[in-house]
C-alpha cells in the first residue's frame, strides 16, 4: 500500500489515466479483502496510507465518472461497506 501511496503522490498534480484507475482500484480492494479473510484487523488495515490512496481513488473515480461516462461497473464502493450499513 505505501508503494501505491508513493505512486500516486509523486502523480498528485496529474490525472489518473481510465484504466490506471481501474487496474489501481482493483488491487486496492483485492489487497484489502485478502488481508481482511486473513484475519488481520481493521485498525492495522484503515491505517493512513490506505485511507489517503482510498480518498485518491475516490476522487480519481468521480471525475473519471464525470469526464468519461462512467467506469464500467468498477468503483471504489465495496460489497463489504453494504453489510455494514445494515
Amino acid at each position: 500500500m505505501n508503494l501505491i501511496g508513493t505512486w500516486l503522490t509523486d502523480r498528485m498534480d496529474l490525472q489518473l489515466h481510465v484504466y490506471q484507475l481501474k487496474i489501481l482500484i482493483r488491487i486496492v480492494k483485492k489487497k484489502y479483502r485478502d488481508f481482511r479473510l486473513q484475519g488481520v484487523l481493521d485498525s492495522t488495515l484503515n491505517c493512513k496510507m490506505y485511507e489517503t490512496v482510498r480518498n485518491r481513488l475516490t476522487l480519481e473515480e468521480a471525475t473519471a465518472s464525470v469526464r468519461e461516462g462512467g467506469m464500467q461497473g468498477i468503483t471504489m464502493r465495496d460489497s463489504d461497506e453494504d453489510d455494514n450499513d445494515n
